[in-house]
């Protein structure tokens, strides 16, 4: 039986905590709670479910690329279909696999960057961003060898 992933589980205000914390994960409860809309009860209890299914594994620094390790890294193209690109933009900030999203020109709206620890975990990424409502295509691209950052 496989078990269901906890990630797919996250609803908009999970995403919009996890924005927050990317941009800056050394913000106050009381201040994510005031830019959330929320009461500082509900922040505390979303950090602890979040933490307990291991969707958020801590809090750190961040560094340049070439000084972090990950198994898989991978770059993804997506369009966005009508006019759902805010809400798929708030699903991709929130969703913990991204490592760095970009706007495009041209045929895609957006490049992710993902990383994942093997490709069980990669698999799922690839599924979870693919169903978001509003994905209308995408393609993917491992990254193999990197030689300039």
């Amino acid at each position: 039986m496989i078990k269901a992933d906890p990630v797919d589980r996250m609803d908009d205000l999970d995403r919009r905590l996890i924005a927050l914390l990317r941009d800056d994960a050394r913000s106050s409860i009381a201040s994510l709670a005031k830019k959330l809309g929320v009461a500082r009860g509900t922040v505390q209890n979303r950090l602890a479910r979040l933490e307990e299914e291991g969707i958020i594994v801590g809090y750190t620094v961040r560094l340049k690329p070439q000084a972090e390790q990950h198994g898989i890294r991978a770059v993804m193209t997506i369009a966005v279909e009508g006019n759902r690109t805010q809400s798929v933009l708030r699903a991709l900030r929130g969703d913990p696999a991204v490592a760095a999203l970009h706007t495009t020109n041209g045929r895609w709206d957006f490049v992710a960057e993902l990383r994942a620890e093997d490709l069980q975990e990669f698999d799922r990424i690839i599924s979870r961003i693919s169903l978001l409502e509003g994905v209308s295509q995408s393609e993917t691209n491992l990254l193999l060898t990197t030689y300039k950052d």
